[in-house]
């Protein structure tokens, strides 16, 4: 991907449109065009988060956006083709978004435009981690379930700055690139073994073929969404985040 300058984010610029420029990318084994694209930060009295519109000629890419002060790392979340702001396992996301901040880590949680389009998803994916990349975040994770384990494979292998990567309850279709993710990105693997929606299979095959640093976990019991092992999975999502995240501390 096309490095972005890093620029400033005081409080004076923070609301102020930001261009992001072209790339071009790859997503199953398809070129395709990232274009340019106005992203505008739009606060929200009252919530934890930001809405963040990225506007390019292919529609408005929406994100809710957790700023942390100083952030060292980025990390982005995304969920399946049910759509909206969804999330795994009793609310792991916003769960995880309000609490990096904490530890100097911006979250952007992504709401796709098409979220049964491995293509479209993986374009605002990226729209996202650029954006954060645009605010001068120096690495960035990914969080992806169901379809969005397969989408943050894809935007991953895209993308030399990605460190961490999790991939909960993943699809097996798309996710090919895992043996091709940058250097040193280190990939956690989340499934339940009683998932009826997408087989731990898929996970299994994936692990097989990523490289090192890498773990996989399947829970006993658990479905789809993995609300079963709510607790557990935050601490161990968070804990490969911060642990692979440059500058974080465990």
């Amino acid at each position: 991907m096309i490095p972005l300058p890093p620029q400033e984010t005081n409080r004076h610029n923070r609301h102020c449109p930001r261009m992001l420029g072209t790339a071009a990318i790859e997503v199953d084994a398809t070129k395709v065009e990232v274009p340019q694209a106005t992203a505008r930060l739009v606060p929200q009295p009252g919530e934890a988060y930001d809405l963040v519109e990225i506007e390019t000629d292919r529609g408005t890419t929406a994100c809710h956006y957790y700023e942390a002060k100083g952030a060292r790392n980025g990390v982005v979340m995304v969920g399946g083709t049910g759509g909206g702001f969804d999330s795994p396992a009793g609310g792991l996301y916003p769960r995880l978004a309000q609490d990096l901040p904490n530890h100097r880590i911006s979250a952007l949680r992504v709401r796709y435009r098409h979220p049964n389009d491995l293509v479209e998803s993986t374009v605002d994916t990226i729209l996202g981690m650029r954006y954060l990349e645009s605010l001068g975040v120096p690495a960035v994770g990914l969080v992806g379930h169901s379809l969005g384990g397969a989408v943050v494979i894809q935007a991953a292998a895209n993308d030399p700055k990605v460190r961490a990567v999790v991939v909960i309850s993943t699809q097996a279709a798309g996710t090919g690139p895992v043996a091709r993710l940058p250097e040193g990105a280190a990939i956690l693997m989340i499934h339940g073994d009683a998932d009826t929606v997408t087989s731990p299979r898929s996970s299994e095959e994936a692990y097989r073929r990523a490289r090192e640093p890498r773990r996989l976990i399947i829970y006993e019991g658990a479905g789809h969404s993995l609300d079963e092992a709510a607790g557990s999975l935050f601490v161990e999502v968070k804990a490969w985040l911060l642990k692979h995240l440059p500058g974080t501390l465990v």
